[in-house]
């Protein structure tokens, strides 16, 4: 098998992100999980902080996709401490660390911790120049769901729509514009009440489903993951032809991808 090298005392942290996408577009969940944790024994070993802080990150990420709440904590709590104690925590990569953290503590149903991490990331982003706005919208977006789950419906709508203003213009952020779309719509649905939302959330249905059927957007793993999480939103709202799509979409390019080594 391949391995990937390790050169100048650090982990190769692109190269490990891209294989742990292509292990992704074929749901080698279990895959995942060993790539991540061999590159965080490598990170150790020749004392990168920077990439033990990195790959930490994408373990909380994918625990956090996997359902696994006590291995996805445990990798938080190390995540955190390792970024006050390297000098991170008023930093970019602190604030991306913060958000992760964040976005696992919201899927575990911990709103609560999810939170003040969110605020410690946007105090940073906000007070950094040139702040990359795909990264800005997805926390405002992870903020949404949070004040979401905590019935906070006014703060929830006021993030989303930040979230939506941000990725206006952005090349690639047209799919995370369309979950914003949706995750708004439930706000509304939430707050008001069906049928008096209606007027809200099926304009914002509408346009979702225009990003997801937009042929100039890449059908990757990406792609095909976010199809299979907004499916059942649509079939909530009664867009049945429109999930059966995006899960027939996501299943071909799950397919299309489904062969090849899993190499390290």
């Amino acid at each position: 098998m391949e391995r990937l090298s390790v050169e100048r005392s650090s982990v190769p942290q692109n190269r490990i992100r891209a294989k742990v996408d292509e292990y992704m577009s074929r749901r080698d969940y279990p895959g995942v999980e060993r790539l991540l944790l061999y590159w965080l024994d490598e990170a150790e070993n020749v004392h990168d902080v920077r990439g033990k802080l990195m790959i930490l990150s994408e373990l909380i990420g994918h625990y956090r996709k996997t359902g696994e709440k006590d291995k996805g904590a445990e990798r938080i709590e190390e995540a955190l401490a390792l970024t006050g104690s390297e000098g991170y925590a008023a930093s970019v990569s602190g604030a991306i660390t913060y958000i992760n953290a964040g976005t696992a503590y919201n899927a575990f149903e911990e709103n609560e911790k999810a939170l003040p991490l969110f605020e410690k990331a946007r105090e940073i982003l906000l007070s950094c120049r040139d702040t990359d706005a795909k990264l800005l919208a997805g926390l405002y977006n992870n903020m949404g769901l949070t004040y979401l789950g905590l019935a906070g419906y006014e703060e929830a709508a006021s993030a989303f729509l930040q979230s939506i203003s941000l990725l206006d213009g952005v090349p690639d952020g047209k799919i995370e514009q369309a979950v914003s779309f949706l995750n708004l719509a439930d706000v509304y649905s939430r707050a008001l009440g069906m049928p008096q939302a209606e007027e809200k959330v099926f304009p914002l249905l509408d346009r979702a489903e225009q990003i997801f059927m937009d042929p100039d957007i890449p059908r990757n793993g990406y792609y095909a993951y976010v199809c299979g999480q907004s499916a059942p939103t649509f079939d909530y709202y009664g867009y049945f032809f429109t999930a059966e799509q995006l899960r027939q979409q996501a299943k071909e390019i799950y397919e299309r991808t489904g062969n090849g080594e899993n190499v390290f």
